[in-house]
């Protein structure tokens, strides 16, 4: 580890234990990007060591990789790509936002990419008007009705098929602020 990797991971959870992550998984408008920054802006305000993910970027090509249609291989690839630039740096804490990450059948993605690490899940919930309410104010091109039509599938398959033991938080009527704060919570990443 480099001088400047060693200051820096004076500022990350580096115990040698396996990484933790915590996933925070919902549907279209549900609010797991604004929620996942607000947890990383929280954590980083009380100097607690960790990287955040947006999952959903990890696979935007075009077309498919040939023998990946549905680009997990991709996804898998480019998240321990990144891990591994900031386990060197010490970091053991992740926070990664996708809209399926908490399904059992999406788990291989941070075992291979990251091990053993110990995994948390959180279901982020809305109710459909407050999903179509946000994804109407937030998608102004083309893939609307799209984005609509996934959004209602996702609440129905993730409210089935998330393990016994991930924790559901709601979002309607709620400040992202205080969910992220209820994320920490559950998850056990103290900020105080």
């Amino acid at each position: 580890m480099t001088m400047e990797n060693t200051e820096y991971a004076g500022h990350v959870a580096n115990t040698g234990h396996a990484p933790e992550v915590v996933l925070i998984g919902g549907r279209s408008g549900v609010g797991k990007t604004s929620v996942g920054w607000e947890v990383a802006a929280r954590l980083r305000a009380a100097d607690v060591g960790h990287a955040l993910i947006e999952g959903d970027l990890l696979d935007i090509v075009h077309p498919a990789p040939p023998g990946d249609p549905h680009r997990s291989h991709l996804t898998r690839r480019n998240l321990a790509a990144l891990w591994a630039n900031y386990a060197e740096l010490g970091c053991r804490r992740l926070v990664y936002t996708n809209t399926a990450c908490v399904l059992p059948s999406e788990e291989w993605l941070f075992t291979e990419a990251l091990g053993t690490p110990r995994i948390v899940r959180v279901l982020l919930t809305a109710t459909d008007d407050t999903a179509e309410r946000r994804l109407r104010q937030r998608e102004l091109g083309s893939e609307l009705e799209q984005q609509l039509r996934r959004s209602a599938y996702m609440a129905h398959r993730l409210d089935t098929h998330v393990p016994p033991d991930t924790h559901r938080v709601t979002t309607d009527d709620r400040a992202v602020g205080e969910i992220a704060d209820e994320v920490i919570r559950r998850v056990g990443w103290t900020t105080r």
